[in-house]
């Protein structure tokens, strides 16, 4: 089937302004010319198809064009992986301003928290977008300040958390890469849909082992330093008083 550009670009979903926009990134091959006239195919529309899922799943325009020059064999693992990431992280359907306003926030403290990496949102056709996750995450952000944290030592706190997590999760993902992905010498490779489902059921154990063993540290280093101001009284009544509502980590 033969697509104009503005065809084309209703059926892919996008603006005729994205479509060219793939163009002059190299990610979309250029269309046969017919005089002044672009004419596109479903080759065409596959590829933008492609490319929006590959982008909704996370991945900046950059590295969708390294998925689209791999081989077969490595582009059918990382879309396997992708879309396991994708729908751990929840559907990026949220604007900043949605954000903002469902959290009842302004929209500067939103770009606070991006620049400290505790909100990274995905960029979807040039606008960031924010997922489900994003809002429960603002909101126990907006929590901590109600309560008294000022925000402007929160946030240094924040960039070191963040920076040490990239860090433990790097060297959880060489782990995965190497004992999950690739296949030991003489061993026969995992398939695509094993590898994906390996990662679904790995990703909650890990979570919830961090997060527990976060509340656990977190209750315990308390529980010495108010024991050696000599506060114990008031720390366990503290506890006490928090503890039907002590970390449940779910994962649906």
């Amino acid at each position: 089937m033969e697509y104009r550009v503005e065809e084309i670009a209703r059926a892919a979903g996008v603006s005729v302004d994205t479509v060219r926009f793939y163009q002059s990134r190299g990610l979309l091959p250029a269309p046969e010319r017919r005089g002044r006239t672009a004419i596109y195919s479903d080759r065409h529309l596959d590829r933008l198809r492609r490319i929006r899922s590959l982008n909704r799943q996370g991945l900046t325009l950059e590295a969708v064009g390294r998925v689209l020059a791999g081989s077969d064999t490595s582009d059918g693992v990382k879309e396997s992986l992708l879309g396991a990431l994708a729908e751990a992280e929840g559907e990026p359907s949220l604007t900043r301003a949605e954000l903002a306003g469902r959290a009842g926030i302004p929209e500067f403290l939103l770009e606070s928290a991006e620049q400290t990496g505790l909100l990274q949102p995905r960029e979807i056709d040039g606008e960031a977008r924010y997922t489900e996750a994003d809002l429960r995450s603002v909101e126990a952000a907006t929590l901590l300040l109600k309560s008294g944290f000022p925000l402007q030592e929160l946030l240094p706190l924040a960039q070191d958390h963040n920076t040490n997590t990239q860090q433990i999760a790097d060297r959880a993902i060489e782990l995965f890469d190497r004992y999950v992905r690739r296949s030991e010498a003489g061993e026969e490779s995992p398939s695509h849909d094993s590898i994906a489902r390996s990662f679904r059921e790995l990703l909650p154990a890990v979570t919830t082992l961090v997060a527990l063993h976060f509340e656990r540290t977190l209750t315990q280093r308390a529980r010495a330093r108010v024991a050696g101001a000599g506060e114990d009284d008031a720390l366990e009544a503290a506890l006490s008083a928090t503890e039907g509502a002590r970390l449940k980590v779910s994962w649906s």
